[in-house]
């Protein structure tokens, strides 16, 4: 089972973003407080657990939770400070809808821009790790995959219900045939990355 704090006696958020190294949709991140000395086994890195789990503990995660927080930066936003920085800035957002101010952020990941004076360490794959990071990865990834389905309704053709955004040969393709459009990336170089693949 994974630890359930990093200190003893700190209210400590567990911060994770989803969708870093997608070509489509926002980057989302979550900041999760849970209550000290809380214990489930099932929870753990989203990226190990199927889609179905990964649903099942978002509810648990929303229910159980003492605060918690889900945000997003659209692609028109990454395209301005590129993706690393709306990535922490995305973090920075979820922090912020706390109704808790933690005393202790703790990040997935080797870097974050400080957010306040609120203290925080980076821990290297921390969502399999630390229970409140999981926590974060969870709601982070289902949030995400929540919107890039109904973006999916809407262009159906880049099979976003199946990749969600992610750079598949199947997406790849569909951008080749079809262009971009307002969910994409701009910044993104994707004639290099076609000719990489195909």
């Amino acid at each position: 089972m994974l630890k359930c704090s990093f200190t003893e006696n700190k209210i400590e958020a567990g911060c994770d973003e989803a969708g870093r190294g997608c070509l489509a949709g926002p980057v989302f991140a979550a900041a999760v407080i849970l209550p000290i000395g809380y214990e489930n086994e099932l929870l753990n890195d989203s990226k190990v657990l199927n889609e179905k789990r990964r649903n099942e503990l978002r509810i648990v995660v929303e229910r159980d939770a003492i605060a918690w927080g889900v945000a997003s930066y659209s692609p028109e936003e990454i395209d301005k400070v590129n993706i690393l920085n709306a990535s922490f800035y995305s973090m920075h957002r979820a922090i912020a809808k706390l109704s808790i101010q933690p005393e202790l952020l703790l990040i997935d990941g080797n870097r974050f821009k400080p957010f306040g004076t609120i203290p925080y360490h980076c821990i290297v794959k921390g969502d399999g790790k630390y229970m409140s990071i999981a926590a974060a990865s969870i709601l982070a990834k289902t949030h995400r995959d929540e919107y890039m389905m109904e973006a999916h309704s809407k262009h159906p053709f880049y099979y976003w219900n199946k990749n969600k955004g992610y750079p598949t040969l199947q997406h790849k393709l569909a951008i080749q045939e079809h262009g971009i459009n307002e969910y994409h990336r701009k910044t993104f170089n994707y004639h290099l990355q076609l000719k990489m693949d195909l």
